[in-house]
C-alpha cells in the first residue's frame, strides 16, 4: 500500500519506518527542509533503539522516501497519517494549529479517495475538524473527492517504540465507515498474523482511548510516589510495599516504582488536556489534577532531601547528576526531572556537573543558554568524571550504565560519600559497605553506621 506521512518526528518517523519494514512504500513529508535533506543522508533527528537500522535499510530498499513536497507524495497515496505535534497552549488545552494546517494540505493535493488518519494524540472531536478543514479545500478547489477520517492512536513507548509497533499489543482504530475499517484492517495485517490484535470502534471513542491509557498510567505513576512519600514519614521501605502489592495481579508491577515525578512528550501534555476537556464539558475531572499536582511536586522531592541534608544554601556544593533524559531509551528531554533538579540547586548557588549516555548533544541543544554559559552547570564527557570533587552523587535517569557502577571508584572521586537515587536502583546495605550514605525515594536515610 501507498502511504504518505506527514510529521517526521518520534511519532511519525517510527511510524513510516516500520510500515516500510512491513513492505508499505511510505513517503515521510516535512517541512523541515534541514531533516529532510539528514534524513536522506541516514541522520535521525532523535534516538531511538532500532530506528536508525530500519530507516537506512528500507531507504536502500526504496520502500522509503523522505521528501518536503507534500503534493508530490499524494499522487496515487491510499492512506494519509497526520504525525505533527499538538503542544499544550497556555490553558493546557492541545493546540491543533499544525494538524488544521496539515488537513487543509492534504485537501489541496490528494487526487482520489484517501484515508487520513490522526495518528497525532488529539482531543475528543478532532477528527470532525479535520473532515471540515479538508472539505473545505476541497471545495475551494472545485472537485468532489470521497474521503474518511480515522483516529489510530499510538501507544509506543520511547526507547521500545520498534518492538511495541511491529509486535503491538492491541491496535486501536476508530473508523465510521466500513470502507475505512477494511482499508486499515488490510494495512495492519502483517502485524496481526499471530492473533486479531485491532480493535475497531467509532472516531471518538478511539480519541478518548489514548487519552485515557496515558491518563491511567500517569495515575499508578503519581499514586505510587505519593505511597512512598506516606512510607518516608512512617518508617516503611516503599521497595518492599511495591513488591507487596505488585503481586496481586489485578495491580502488576507496570509503572508503579516509585521516582523523580514522569516527563516526556505525553503524559504531563496529555493529562493537561484531558483536564481541560473535562472542564469545558463541564466535569470536575478532581482525580486528574491530583495526578497533575503530586507529579509536579514529585519533581521537586530529590532537590528537598538534598536540601534537608545539606542546607538551603547550597553555594560551594558540587553535585554530579547521573541522567538527564525523561526516561531510560531516549535522547528526550520533554518535562524531565532532571531539569526542575537542575533549576533548583543551581537558584540554591551550587554547581551541577551532568551526564547522560545519550542525551547529551540534546541537553546543549535545549538547556537554557544561560546555564549552559554559567561555569555551574558542567556537561561531563562520562559518568565518572561527574563525580570528581563532587559532595554528591544524584541519580535522576536509570539508565543500564548506572546500575552496576563501580563505588570503590565512585567513593574515590567524590568529596562525600553520599548518594541520592532518584529512581530507587541501588541497595542500600550495599552502598553502605562501601561507606555511603544512601537517600532513596520513599525510604529512609541510611547510612554506613546502620550496618
Amino acid at each position: 500500500m501507498k502511504l504518505t506521512i506527514i510529521g517526521t518526528g518520534y511519532v511519525g518517523l517510527v511510524t513510516g519506518a516500520c510500515f516500510a519494514e512491513m513492505g508499505s512504500r511510505v513517503t515521510c513529508v516535512d517541512i523541515d527542509t534541514e531533516k529532510i535533506e539528514n534524513l536522506k543522508k541516514g541522520i535521525l533527528p532523535i534516538y531511538e533503539p532500532g530506528l536508525e537500522r530500519i530507516v537506512q535499510e528500507n531507504m536502500a530498499d526504496g520502500t522509503l522516501q523522505f521528501t518536503t513536497r507534500l503534493e508530490d507524495a499524494a499522487r496515487d497515496c491510499q492512506i494519509f497519517f497526520i504525525a505533527v505535534g499538538t503542544p499544550p497552549g497556555e490553558d493546557g488545552s492541545a493546540d491543533l494549529q499544525y494538524v488544521r494546517r496539515v488537513a487543509a494540505r492534504i485537501g489541496q493535493c490528494m487526487t482520489d479517495y484517501a484515508v487520513i488518519v490522526d495518528k497525532s494524540t488529539v482531543p475528543v472531536g478532532t477528527a470532525d475538524q479535520v473532515a471540515e478543514v479538508v472539505q473545505e479545500a476541497l471545495d475551494t478547489r472545485g472537485i468532489d473527492l470521497e474521503f474518511d477520517v480515522v483516529s489510530n492512536p499510538e501507544f509506543l513507548k520511547e526507547g521500545a517504540a520498534i518492538q511495541d509497533f511491529l509486535k503491538p499489543d492491541r491496535i486501536i482504530v476508530g473508523a465510521n465507515s466500513e470502507r475505512a475499517a477494511k482499508i486499515m484492517t488490510r494495512l495492519y495485517a502483517p502485524f496481526s498474523m499471530n492473533r486479531d490484535k485491532m480493535i475497531l470502534m467509532n472516531v471518538r471513542d478511539a480519541e478518548m482511548t489514548k487519552y485515557a491509557a496515558n491518563a491511567m498510567l500517569a495515575t499508578k505513576i503519581s499514586f505510587m510516589n505519593e505511597i512512598a512519600n506516606i512510607c518516608e514519614h512512617l518508617g516503611v521501605d516503599v521497595e518492599n510495599v511495591r513488591k507487596g502489592i505488585g503481586s496481586d495481579s489485578r495491580i502488576g508491577y507496570s509503572f508503579i516504582y516509585p521516582g523523580a515525578g514522569y516527563g516526556g512528550s505525553c503524559f504531563p501534555k496529555d493529562v493537561k488536556a484531558l483536564i481541560k476537556t473535562s472542564k469545558d464539558t463541564g466535569v470536575d475531572p478532581a482525580v486528574l489534577a491530583a495526578v497533575e499536582n503530586r507529579n509536579n511536586l514529585q519533581k521537586k522531592v530529590l532537590a528537598e532531601k538534598i536540601k534537608a541534608r545539606l542546607g538551603t544554601d547550597l553555594s560551594g556544593r558540587r553535585f554530579a547528576l547521573w541522567g538527564l533524559a525523561f526516561k531510560p531509551g531516549t535522547d528526550d528531554m520533554r518535562e524531565a526531572a532532571s531539569i526542575v533538579l537542575i533549576d533548583n540547586l543551581l537558584a540554591a548557588g551550587a554547581t551541577v556537573c551532568a551526564y547522560d549516555p545519550v542525551a547529551m548533544a540534546q541537553a546543549a541543544r535545549e538547556l537554557p543558554e544561560a546555564w549552559l554559559e554559567s561555569s555551574r552547570l558542567i556537561l561531563a564527557n562520562d559518568q565518572y568524571q561527574a563525580l570528581e570533587n563532587a559532595d554528591a552523587m544524584i541519580l535522576v535517569t536509570e539508565w543500564k550504565t548506572f546500575r552496576r557502577p563501580d563505588f570503590k571508584r565512585m567513593g574515590q572521586l567524590l568529596n562525600q560519600k553520599i548518594i541520592f537515587d532518584g529512581r530507587n536502583q541501588y541497595d542500600p546495605e550495599e552502598v553502605a559497605e562501601f561507606g555511603f550514605e544512601y537517600h532513596g525515594i520513599g525510604r529512609e536515610a541510611f547510612h554506613p553506621a546502620d550496618l
